[in-house]
């Protein structure tokens, strides 16, 4: 088999596997994308409050 049939092949394959995905609608992007959204900035936010207050327990005991 050349590598042409390979990769008209693979192409075909492709297609069928897009074929069956189930794809999320557009609410559930949107809820997903927030709830990331949400969550990364109380992460940051409390990762800069300990930083915060780590830094002003060290330059106490300085």
């Amino acid at each position: 088999m050349n590598i042409a049939n390979r990769l008209i092949n693979y192409i075909k394959a492709s297609q069928l596997e897009l074929k069956k995905v189930i794809w999320p609608s557009k609410k559930e992007v949107t809820n997903h994308t927030a709830l990331v959204i949400g969550i990364s900035l109380a992460l940051a936010a409390f990762l800069g409050a300990v930083d915060y207050l780590l830094t002003l327990l060290v330059e106490t005991i300085i």
